[in-house]
Order: C-alpha cells, then sequence, then structure tokens
C-alpha cells in the first residue's frame, strides 16, 4: 500500500472499499469498522470521511459493488439466450453459487440497514431493480399475455423464495428438514412455480 497523499480521492475511495470488501468477506458485516478499514490501507479516520459521508455510505457503495458482481454472474449465466424456463434455472443456480461462494459480502446487501430518516440512494435501488429485471424479462418472454403488475409481482414472489432458500441452506436449516441438497429445492420450487404460472389465464 502507497503512503498517505499518494493517492487521488478516486483512488482512495477504490482502496477503501477494497479493504472492506476484503474485511467483510472475511469476518462478516459486523465486523467492519472505519478504524479497520484506514487501518488497513494506512489513512486517518478523518481521511475516509472526506471520501465518504459515514460507515454507511461505505457500506452502501460496497454492496453497489456487489450488486454489478452479481449482475454479472446472472447475465453471464443466460448470455447463450436460453428459453425462458431454463434461464430462470439458470439464473436461480447462478444466484445460488453466488451466495454460496460470496457468502459475507452477499448477506451484506440484505443486511445493512439504513437509518429510518435516511432512504436508500437511487443508485442503490436501481442496481437491485437490475438484477430483477433479468429474472422479469424471462418471465414476459414466458407469459407475454400476463399483465406487467402480474409478471412484477411473480418475479418477486419467485426470487423471494429462491432468496429465502440461500438463507436456509448457509443456517444449515434445510439439512436438518430432510437433507435435500439446494439445487434440488430451488428447481423444486421454480418447476411447481412455473408450471402454476404458466397455467394461469
Amino acid at each position: 500500500m502507497g503512503r498517505r497523499n499518494q493517492h487521488t480521492r478516486e483512488e482512495l475511495r477504490a482502496i477503501a472499499l477494497q479493504a472492506a470488501e476484503y474485511l467483510v468477506a472475511e469476518n462478516g458485516l459486523g465486523s467492519l469498522s472505519t478504524r479497520k478499514v484506514v487501518a488497513r490501507i494506512g489513512y486517518t479516520v478523518g481521511s475516509l470521511y472526506m471520501v465518504f459521508r459515514n460507515l454507511d455510505d461505505l457500506i452502501v457503495q460496497m454492496n453497489e459493488r456487489t450488486l454489478e458482481r452479481l449482475h454479472t454472474a446472472l447475465a453471464t449465466a443466460i448470455a447463450d439466450q436460453p428459453p425462458p424456463p431454463v434461464a430462470v434455472r439458470a439464473l436461480a443456480q447462478a444466484y445460488i453459487t453466488f451466495a454460496l461462494t460470496e457468502t459475507n459480502r452477499w448477506r451484506a446487501i440484505y443486511q445493512h440497514r439504513l437509518p429510518e430518516d435516511q432512504p436508500a440512494p437511487d443508485s442503490l435501488t436501481e442496481k437491485v431493480a437490475r438484477t430483477f429485471d433479468l429474472v422479469q424479462g424471462q418471465l414476459m418472454l414466458l407469459c407475454p399475455h400476463r399483465s406487467p403488475a402480474d409478471i412484477a409481482l411473480a418475479t418477486r414472489a419467485l426470487w423471494s423464495g429462491v432468496h429465502g432458500i440461500c438463507i436456509l441452506s448457509l443456517d444449515q436449516t434445510l439439512e436438518m428438514a430432510g437433507g435435500r441438497s439446494i439445487q434440488e429445492v430451488a428447481k423444486s420450487l421454480i418447476d411447481h412455480y412455473l408450471a402454476g404460472f404458466i397455467s394461469q389465464p
């Protein structure tokens, strides 16, 4: 790491985010603090606050970077444009793989809570929406006769189920409830949900 004052503002932002990502990946979001970040990069807390408003701002920007990585992983999974049912399963598998391999960074996305008087920035909500859009686009292709509202609701319902399966698997609750693999459970959820969704008028 370079000595203090050798980095531009943008470079300092980048190395601070990299340090935060490392600390979260190693020990989870609860272990993250500004003091640990600056200790890792060789700057003062005051220097960090010249780049980020506070710790919440740093975490939000870190989570945005994680969402970008997640979106890339999901988009890559359907890059060859498979049929919609296959694409939805591929998206679920990519999401599961990301959750299992980037667990603490993935958890940080939904574990972090902003103060009640501080709404989520547009940049964060847009990145979340982009991820949902990948699933929503496949459901639109699968059921073009369904209304946009129905498609949007189905997307959130289906993906909430996949997300919940990931959490239960990581908490080892699925193992205690029958020992089925996360992939089996997710496939069953998707296949049954899609079958019902397609059959509805």
